[in-house]
């Protein structure tokens, strides 16, 4: 079954650094798909945070550009989210998604003040 798996989430206080992993399994080869990442914080709608596409152009929400950083190692059939000088406001489930493939569980990401 085609999946992508989040992890890496955690507790960390304001100004940490947490790295997230999504990784492909089944027929998903990262290398020839765009992943992206989204979050979703209680209460809110689900908002997107970074993307990168097969060719490796990025792109990112303005709230996080400047400290999260969306890469992918195609040997490890991986994509991550290096997210640094995190903030409160970057509480929420991340969720990584390639189209075709269903939602999963996500990773809960909390930042305490």
């Amino acid at each position: 079954q085609v999946q992508l798996v989040e992890s890496g989430g955690g507790l960390v206080q304001a100004g940490g650094s947490l790295r997230l992993s999504c990784a492909a399994s089944g027929s998903i080869f990262i290398r020839f798909n765009t992943i992206t990442w989204y979050r979703q914080a209680p209460g809110k709608q689900r908002e997107l945070v970074a993307i990168i596409s097969s060719g490796g152009r990025t792109d990112y929400a303005d709230s996080v550009k400047d400290r999260f950083t969306i890469s992918r190692d195609n040997t490890k059939n991986t994509v991550y989210l290096q997210m640094n000088s995190l903030k409160p406001e970057d509480t929420a489930v991340y969720y990584c998604k390639s189209p075709g493939v269903n939602w999963g569980q996500g990773t809960q990401v909390t930042v305490s003040s």
